[in-house]
């Protein structure tokens, strides 16, 4: 049997991919093991899979000054010999990183090994745990086709995002249910991220009343960031988070507003969602803002910046889409479709086999 270690983490961009790859390689036969960080985001995503699951140090490789960046390092360098102990035990044939810091000692270790390593990119430009990855990367793979300027040629390939098949197996009718909605009016899911989007949250709420006049809402707030006044309005459901239930909520959705990280694009374009991105850019590297630039460009997204975020704009942007749906829906059916799982796994399956 083939073995194969999965590393990723820090958000659940960095996860989801790895857990649409894990579904397709135990169809094949795999030995799947997964390496995150202690506490992380993936960690109970992944033994909700029944993966086995080691968590390693890690640490966060900051653009800004924090004193943290004088300890982190140690973290990083005790996750790397964590991970060259794992990698002795397990043996892996190959190994595939879908980013974020906790990656990187995980990527090195199985290079020191000649262990193959396929690592993958969802922006449109490479963040820097994926940078310090990349020679030592068998084969990058990349969500978007611009991306392969940034990288080397002969080892980048274009794949699109591995995006979980149950994605598509939602139900309007089941969704609807779910949220005591009817028939008799569109929905508008408004989703932030898996941390949540406050300021998307604050200016959704200020104009909650104009938005259930002619929509029903479902708003996946974030952890923590549910508001008790916005309990019990009809018409409107509020959540933390939703996992099970989301691919029906996907499914009764008419319209969506989100945040434009690349796992999220990459999913209301295949399930050819009309939407609103809402790029995170304050705070940020602005990856978000490029790739809500790129959908914008094709036809496939209505873009508001996060600086131009206002009741007043937002609601322009609303009514916009919604008077355009069947002209966004369109844009999106021209998109050239990738089985990017598929792509991945037989790339992974050639170098288990023969190496790099």
């Amino acid at each position: 049997m083939k073995k194969i270690v999965l590393t990723g983490g820090g958000t659940a961009g960095h996860v989801t991919p790895n857990m649409a790859l894990i579904e397709k390689l135990r169809q094949m036969n795999y030995d799947i093991t997964y390496i995150g960080s202690i506490d992380g985001i993936e960690k109970g995503l992944i033994e909700g899979m029944k993966v086995p699951y080691y968590g390693i140090s890690s640490g966060k490789l900051r653009r800004y000054f924090s004193i943290k960046n004088f300890t982190d390092p140690f973290r990083v360098l005790k996750g790397y010999f964590q991970a060259k102990k794992l990698m002795r035990e397990i043996e892996p044939d190959v190994v595939f990183s879908k980013g974020g810091f906790v990656a990187v000692p995980v990527v090195y270790a199985a290079k020191k090994r000649g262990i193959p390593v396929v690592i993958h990119e969802s922006d449109m430009t490479p963040g820097l745990a994926n940078k310090l990855c990349i020679k030592k990367a068998s084969k990058i793979c990349c969500n978007f086709e611009a991306t392969l300027s940034h990288l080397p040629a002969g080892k980048a390939i274009h794949t699109g995002t591995p995006l979980r098949k149950e994605l598509f197996e939602g139900n309007r009718e089941k969704g609807l249910q779910i949220n005591g909605f009817t028939n008799g009016m569109p929905v508008l899911l408004i989703v932030g991220g898996s941390t949540g989007a406050q300021r998307v949250n604050e200016a959704v709420r200020k104009i909650m009343p104009k938005l259930l006049e002619t929509f029903q809402v479902i708003h996946i707030c974030g952890k923590g960031k549910t508001d008790p006044d916005f309990d019990y309005i009809r018409g409107l459901r509020q959540y933390e988070y939703v996992s099970d239930d989301l691919k029906d909520m996907f499914a009764a959705a008419d319209l969506v507003i989100s945040r434009a990280g690349a796992n999220a694009v990459s999913e209301l374009l295949a399930l050819k969602k009309p939407n609103i991105l809402i790029p995170l850019s304050i705070g940020s590297r602005g990856d978000q803002v490029l790739n809500a630039e790129a959908f914008e460009k094709n036809g496939y997204s209505y873009l508001l910046k996060e600086e131009e975020l206002t009741e007043e704009n937002l609601l322009k942007a609303v009514d916009i889409v919604n008077a355009n749906r069947e002209k966004y829906i369109n844009a999106m059916e021209t998109a050239p479709e990738r089985d990017a799982t598929e792509i991945i796994t037989k790339m992974l399956d050639e170098l288990a086999v023969n190496g790099d």
